[in-house]
């Protein structure tokens, strides 16, 4: 399977705790205003890769601790991310989601919801401008939120993580 892309980094420190391979998707519905990856917007830019191949430069760094994904908007390639988070659970590595959509849309959402039970941890919410707070750690805007997945699924209430 092919997912579009605006790009990879293979080693970050900044997309998340330890050391993360970052998938940036191509396509954003949100458009927010101050963006920190605007080219990331246009759904017919970037470029296709294969899953296969990014699961393969997964596999080649013992080092990782995660996956981040980011974008654009990951939610928008639901399918595609949930092949490769299916995946990247199998062999041990965390995964981070970055969306502009609120847990609680993820959640009521048939076809994206798949894709939000594989995650470990969502930053969500849109990035709000006129709450832009450079001392948050993971997020841009204080209305964002950092979310512990796995714990809200269970307590079926929205559980937050502190960084």
């Amino acid at each position: 399977m092919n997912i579009r892309l605006s790009g990879t980094i293979g080693e970050s420190i900044v997309d998340g705790p330890g050391i993360r391979y970052v998938i940036f998707t191509q396509g954003c519905p949100h458009k927010c205003i101050g963006c920190h990856n605007p080219e990331t917007h246009d759904a017919s830019a970037g470029f296709l890769k294969s899953t296969d191949d990014i699961l393969s430069e997964i596999k080649q760094n013992p080092l990782l601790d995660g996956v981040t994904f980011s974008g654009g908007e990951p939610f928008m390639q639901s399918d595609e991310c949930l092949l490769l988070a299916k995946s990247l659970k199998k062999m041990g590595l965390n995964i981070f989601c970055y969306t502009g959509f609120l847990y609680e849309h993820l959640l009521a959402d048939k076809k994206r919801c798949d894709f939000l039970k594989e995650c470990d941890v969502l930053i969500d919410g849109k990035f709000e401008i006129s709450q832009k707070n450079l001392m948050l750690n993971f997020k841009g805007s204080d209305n964002q939120r950092i979310i512990d997945v796995q714990k809200s699924l269970i307590e079926n209430v929205v559980v937050l993580k502190e960084w």
